[in-house]
């Protein structure tokens, strides 16, 4: 077992000594050993290694590739100078942008690569990169996880910063399109670039502290957000929430910059943490004298230790050093840095869980039975001489436990996707914490992906209340959003739901209607039943035409019993004293059949209302025409020439009145037969309101009840008014005239009426003509008789009635 650091990285120029990645490195190596020393696996095989610098360029990338596939320092692709095969396979590298010319070149060759920090989600895509796993998830699903996070807190309005690299491009097109799916919008995003640009990093914070975004989402790694989060810091940026991904959410080497008044309170996704029980010890068990073949150990050990190696002999007279020198016998037990702390350790178990996966696969290989294996005709790979699309075979279909843990890849290379979510809290005199609030499992069920535990979250300032992340403000209940023309549309205004809708709950898109029998409340917030509305008996208006129509009907009796008291006087007996009765009972039955209309509306008084109406009214007016053809043909046939005697008969007005009656009878009938009227609901007629009425059945025929009845009332209308010039003290034409001028002008009022207004006081409005011309017909044919008879009885007599003078008695 050997480590190797070929020529070619020698001028490779390092900016900064990572001790993160050097641990990583360590517990690559302690990985191997733990395998290697491990009875059950992979027995009697033992694992080399061979460690190289990836650097910052796919350049030097495909260069260590090239080196590795070939076997030799001097790359000379597509051959492979060593035998038998020394690789098996790669892990690494921890950059997606690196991964990805790397995977490229080894899915050429089907060699095994697994990445322990590479989340980009092309990676995924196994027609360009077939034998590229991972032990993190893809950044598809913290993508769908933070869209989820942001969302759960209420912050519709995010800002996305990103850095200018594959990693930082993909991630906020992916990210975004996660964020709108789940109703989120994107108020800004904007890109910094690798290197340090002062004027860029200005803009950006710019963009950030004008904005009315509050959430900020970074898609970086730590040492390429630092300059902007730095620029933060010193401008005083707070109130901000910063919501990391699993690339930054955990670097020390952020909250030991005293950035504490803008990163407090940040909240992310990290990478789930794991246990590696020997890692403390063999991470603090190294120096450069029991490792000399580690070429890293001596740059690590000045970092680590802030001292200087002596120089060569020949040059210890050109330097002055300006740190302590180092010994090589510092313990590194007795300190504290990102090396050696072992107790969040989340990529580095992704490493240990690489070498194990790979490990298993080489197991799962060497374990073959000949006859039995997966291959043609059941071959199994051969020894050390096995072909890597044989090992990539078993790496597909790995399963092993390990921590406790299931440990296995999907179709894609991915293994399952577990996130922990991190807070960053003050923890003491300016020290920041990463403190575990909650989880994220992609696979578990809707609802259940997202676990939070919301009382050990704090924010910026130490605040407990979620911070608001808005472009407006949730609509109350009662109203629906609206979008804002060319804005998106977590930017709306909130307008009220209209009459018969409700929004009950916060932020409603939409409106919803009542049920049919429903209305909305004042509020809009709640469904209440409609009010229930026809014209009862005990409210004013009823009440009103109940008491005119009672007392209208007493005036009708009483005139009546009056008739029947001077049944033997002249100005009874003037124009047919029976056809007088006959019209008085007609008229007592018109009032009372406003009855029919008043009250809750039910089948029975809904069959007999209109057909009683109409029935009643042509029999009141058929006695109107009887009466006037009495008067007519009374005074035509006194005269000379005149062969109307046949007219004056008795039975001739009974006639006329059946004769008159039959054809509205007829219409009823038919009415009756074919389309009865029936109660129902009218939910339309008045908004928030249910309208009891009867629904006519046939308006034809309800019409054409009205239109005969006009037709009398017409037709004794004008022989009236040909008879009014006939004798007045015997005449009773002026009055018929009058009245049936006032029957008619109330039922054309009534039409427009009728059709204009609705519910209960399209019922009123046909009670009041009811009323109206009935009350008429008695006014002007009966009022003028009763002041003869009860005021003035001298003018009760047939001389008086036939207009010849009064001759006093002779002495």
């Amino acid at each position: 077992m050997s480590q190797t650091h070929p020529p070619l990285f020698n001028n490779v120029s390092i900016n900064m000594f990572r001790l993160w990645a050097y641990r990583w490195l360590q517990t690559f190596q302690l990985a191997i050993e733990e395998i290697n020393a491990d009875p059950k696996l992979l027995p009697n095989v033992t694992l080399g290694f061979a460690i190289l610098d990836s650097g910052e360029s796919a350049h030097t990338v495909l260069e260590g590739v090239t080196w590795l596939l070939s076997g030799r320092e001097s790359s000379i692709p597509n051959y492979q100078c060593s035998s038998p095969r020394p690789l098996a396979g790669v892990i690494g590298d921890a950059s997606s942008s690196m991964s990805i010319p790397m995977a490229r070149m080894l899915g050429l060759y089907r060699y095994p690569q697994i990445s322990y920090f590479a989340t980009l989600p092309l990676l995924s895509d196994r027609s360009q990169f077939p034998s590229f796993f991972r032990t993190i998830p893809s950044d598809e699903f913290q993508h769908r996880g933070l869209a989820r996070l942001v969302i759960h807190f209420g912050w519709t309005w995010i800002g996305i910063i990103a850095v200018e690299d594959d990693y930082g491009r993909l991630g906020s097109q992916n990210l975004k399109k996660e964020i709108e799916k789940v109703g989120g919008c994107v108020a800004f995003s904007e890109f910094f670039p690798t290197t340090f640009s002062e004027g860029r990093t200005r803009q950006i914070i710019e963009v950030i502290r004008s904005s009315s975004a509050k959430a900020i989402l970074v898609i970086s790694f730590d040492s390429y957000v630092m300059p902007v989060l730095v620029e933060a810091s010193r401008q005083n940026i707070t109130g901000k929430v910063w919501v990391a991904t699993d690339a930054w959410s955990m670097a020390s080497s952020l909250t030991e910059m005293n950035l504490q008044n803008t990163l407090e309170g940040t909240i992310g996704f990290a990478i789930r943490r794991g246990e590696i029980p020997e890692l403390n010890k063999f991470l603090t068990s190294i120096n450069p004298y029991s490792s000399p073949m580690d070429i890293f150990i001596k740059e690590f050990w000045g970092v680590t230790f802030d001292c200087l190696w002596p120089p060569p002999v020949e040059n210890q007279e050109l330097e002055t050093p300006t740190k302590q020198l180092c010994t090589g016998t510092e313990n590194l037990k007795a300190i504290h840095t990102p090396y050696t702390d072992a107790s969040e350790i989340r990529i580095t178990y992704n490493v240990h869980n690489a070498v194990y996966a790979l490990a298993h696969a080489l197991h799962g290989l060497y374990s073959c039975q000949p006859g039995e294996g997966p291959f043609a005709n059941g071959a199994c790979a051969q020894g050390n001489n096995f072909e890597p699309w044989q090992l990539l075979y078993y790496l597909e279909r790995v399963h092993f436990r390990k921590g406790g843990e299931e440990h296995f890849f999907d179709v894609q290379g991915n293994p399952p996707a577990v996130y922990d979510i991190v807070n960053w809290q003050m923890v003491g005199a300016g020290k920041m914490a990463f403190v575990t609030v909650g989880r994220f499992e992609a696979a578990a069920l809707p609802g259940q992906d997202l676990i939070l535990n919301h009382s050990t979250i704090l924010w910026n300032g130490g605040s407990q209340q979620v911070p608001i992340s808005v472009c407006s403000e949730n609509c109350p209940t009662g109203h629906r959003r609206a979008a804002r023309p060319g804005q998106p549309l977590c930017c709306f205004d909130c307008l009220s739901c209209s009459a018969g809708e409700v929004a009950n709950n916060t932020d409603s898109s939409e409106c919803s209607l009542c049920p049919e029998e429903f209305w909305s409340n004042e509020k809009r917030d709640m469904c209440i039943p409609k009010l229930t509305e026809f014209l009862s008996f005990s409210e004013p208006l009823g009440a009103a035409l109940v008491a005119f129509t009672g007392g209208c009907s007493i005036l009708v009796v009483l005139v009546s019993i009056l008739f029947v008291k001077y049944h033997n006087t002249p100005i009874v007996k003037a124009n047919n004293r029976y056809l007088s009765y006959l019209l008085l009972l007609a008229l007592l039955l018109s009032f009372l059949c406003s009855f029919l209309f008043i009250g809750r509306p039910d089948g029975f008084s809904c069959l007999l209302r209109q057909v009683t109406f109409g029935l009643v009214f042509t029999f009141c007016v058929s006695c109107v025409l009887a009466k006037t053809i009495v008067v007519v043909v009374a005074f035509k046939a006194t005269q000379p020439s005149r062969s109307l005697k046949t007219w004056t008969k008795e039975n001739i007005p009974n006639k006329i009145i059946f004769i008159s009656l039959m054809p509205q009878f007829l219409v009823c009938l038919l009415w009756l037969s074919c389309s009865p009227a029936f109660p129902e609901k009218n939910m339309a007629s008045q908004p928030g309101k249910i309208t009891i009425e009867c629904n006519e059945g046939s308006s034809t025929a309800f019409w054409c009840m009205l239109g005969y009845m006009g037709f009398l009332a017409v037709a004794s209308f004008l022989l009236a008014f040909i008879a009014r010039k006939l004798p007045a003290s015997f005449n009773e034409a002026s009055s018929i005239t009058f009245s049936m001028l006032i029957f008619i002008s109330v039922w054309t009022s009534f039409l427009p009426a009728y059709r204009s207004t609705q519910g209960k006081y399209m019922v009123a409005t046909e009670v009041f003509a009811i009323l109206a011309s009935s009350s008429a017909l008695l006014v002007c044919l009966f009022f003028p008789k009763c002041y003869i008879i009860l005021l003035k009885p001298k003018r009760n007599t047939r001389e008086h009635l036939l207009g010849k003078p009064t001759h006093k008695n002779k002495k």
